[in-house]
């Protein structure tokens, strides 16, 4: 498949968690420099987030929960192709005016024919629509990126539900995780890899092998670990 390589890049808990609870008003963008013993080195994160690819894939459910339909000033230009998944819309103008501001173009993925993204499409040349039928196609939407587009690198930051369905369609190459100090719990609250469970040993073949590369320890007890995925 002629897709870019990807990467899956997280901020979790020790326990695998993305968000500090089990409903969208709760985030660890948002709860963790609340915390005393995590805030403190949480900016690491942010500092390796800016090294990622400029192609970034993420869901309009994530953005809503770090605010972006809240956001009224006015971004700073910055290099990077913003590619959203977002079906509900959970992206009102607001939000979508921000980004298409802040990046190089906002590719807005969708099956919803009245996304608002397309009423505003005329005034801001930037904002791209990949409109599907039904279900999006995940390994063509990737095919896409690459071959309209060309997005050789991408990373990707979605949810715990979008990223086994990549995770196990064999779209991720690449985990690069920063580990914070803190353990969360909560079997509702999203991990890094969720979406439906195994139900028998005929389905382990959808459970991905990793290849260690480094783990790399990070100031205030935060931790960086990188793996290849095996897509046997």
């Amino acid at each position: 498949m002629d897709k870019p390589y990807t990467t899956l890049f997280m901020l979790m808990s020790v326990d695998g968690k993305i968000s500090t609870g089990d409903s969208d008003s709760m985030d660890v963008d948002q709860d963790f420099p609340k915390i005393s013993g995590i805030k403190e080195g949480l900016n690491q994160y942010y500092e390796i987030e800016k090294q990622t690819d400029f192609f970034s894939l993420n869901s309009g459910r994530v953005w809503v929960k770090i605010g972006a339909n809240e956001k009224r000033e006015e971004p700073k230009k910055i290099p990077v192709n913003f590619v959203v998944i977002d079906n509900k819309p959970h992206l009102k103008e607001t939000g979508l005016i921000y980004y298409a501001k802040k990046s190089e173009k906002l590719i807005i993925v969708t099956n919803n024919e009245s996304h608002p993204a397309f009423a505003l499409k005329n005034q801001y040349q930037n904002i791209e629509l990949i409109l599907y039928k039904g279900d999006i196609n995940l390994a063509d939407l990737l095919g896409r990126l690459k071959t309209k587009y060309g997005a050789n690198r991408l990373t990707i930051q979605t949810g715990g539900t979008l990223n086994a369905e990549f995770m196990r369609q064999g779209l991720i190459d690449r985990v690069l995780i920063v580990v914070a100090p803190a353990l969360v719990g909560g079997k509702d609250t999203s991990t890094l890899i969720d979406g439906e469970s195994l139900h028998s040993t005929n389905e382990l073949f959808k459970i991905k092998a990793l290849e260690f590369v480094q783990a790399k320890p990070l100031n205030n007890s935060y931790l960086l670990l990188e793996y290849t995925v095996k897509n046997i």
